[in-house]
């Protein structure tokens, strides 16, 4: 098979272009002293307009053990007509039919994720998404329970933190102690509940259109779902394990989406893009506007004012007819 132009130019990003972007991120938050300020700008992580991103993910399904549920993660062009986003689209069919002669118990999962990302001139690459509250997902939805699965650089490598991807399409089921997906995810202080950001209610942390239905006037199907960083749970092999423990923010190596909901049947989930995120900001107020229809999120007035408050708050933190600067030079003048 002789690769086409189009493969070649997905191919996931080399050695030496994975420095000079990561050098490049890196000198404009120097330059920009945006290590001394809250972050008010989104920091992509997956960016599926750019068909590298896909070239640089994996699919798992069962079919690993035997079993015969399909995962594929294909390439959507933008749709002008629409306004629909270049994308991925995660689909396939869920089976929870056991394989024959085989040591095999369960099945009926699928998911995807992206590859190692690899190493630069200074170690191996990592997200650093310390400075962020959310982890914020552009998504399509068919209602199904997915899940948002990130890893870091732990001492305990099978270790992964998840977050149920709560959607206004989400469907909540009623399931036996035998169907539950998280069998093994009850919590020792209170053995009838599961944490509630792998519950089927969405907690009040989670950030999403959630007023209207998908019949709504104007609505395009997309929205934008932030989920707190701090509410991920950790577990392994499907399992909450304790201590709980916080993600390492600032060495995050892969992030995804599971199904295993073990409902059998075709799953279609699009995906527009995965990034880290302190609230929308008014430049990205636009494009969500344009994509999500009547579902966009609102700006977010803390990324809005800086994190100033009121107007009067705001004139409080005003030196000669300027804003302070804010963040540890902000904090600084707050604590002297």
């Amino acid at each position: 098979m002789i690769p086409t132009a189009r493969c070649l130019a997905a191919k996931p990003a080399g050695f030496f272009k994975r420095s000079a972007e990561e050098l490049g991120r890196l000198s404009r938050i120097a330059w920009n002293t945006e290590a001394l300020q809250t972050p008010t700008k989104p920091y992509y992580l997956l960016d599926f307009e750019d068909e590298s991103s896909i070239a640089g993910c994996k699919t798992m399904a069962d079919r690993a053990v035997g079993g015969y549920s399909t995962a594929s993660l294909d390439y959507v062009p933008a749709d002008p007509a629409t306004n629909s986003p270049a994308h991925a689209r995660f689909h396939g069919s869920i089976s929870t039919q056991l394989p024959r002669n085989w040591r095999v118990e369960r099945t009926g999962y699928a998911a995807f994720r992206n590859l190692d990302r690899g190493l630069w001139l200074f170690g191996r690459l990592y997200w650093d998404v310390d400075p962020y509250t959310y982890l914020a997902l552009r998504v399509k939805s068919d209602g199904r329970r997915y899940t948002v699965n990130l890893q870091t650089d732990s001492i305990v490598e099978t270790d992964i933190h998840q977050h149920r991807l709560y959607t206004r399409h989400h469907r909540v089921q009623e399931t036996s102690p035998t169907d539950d997906p998280h069998p093994h995810s009850h919590s020792n202080s209170n053995s009838n509940s599961i944490p509630s950001a792998l519950s089927d209610v969405p907690p009040s942390s989670t950030i999403f259109s959630s007023s209207s239905s998908a019949t709504t006037s104007g609505s395009t199907g997309w929205e934008t779902i932030l989920l707190p960083f701090n509410s991920f749970v950790r577990t392994n092999h499907g399992m909450v394990v304790e201590p709980q423990t916080s993600i390492i923010r600032n060495r995050v190596k892969s992030v995804g989406i599971g199904l295993t909901d073990r409902v059998e049947g075709p799953y279609d989930l699009r995906i527009h893009r995965i990034w880290a995120t302190n609230g929308l900001s008014e430049g990205e107020a636009e494009e969500e506007k344009r994509i999500c229809g009547a579902e966009a999120l609102p700006v977010d007035e803390g990324v809005r004012t800086g994190w100033m408050g009121d107007l009067s708050a705001q004139a409080r933190n005003r030196v000669d007819g300027k804003p302070k600067t804010k963040g540890l030079r902000g904090l600084k003048d707050e604590w002297d």
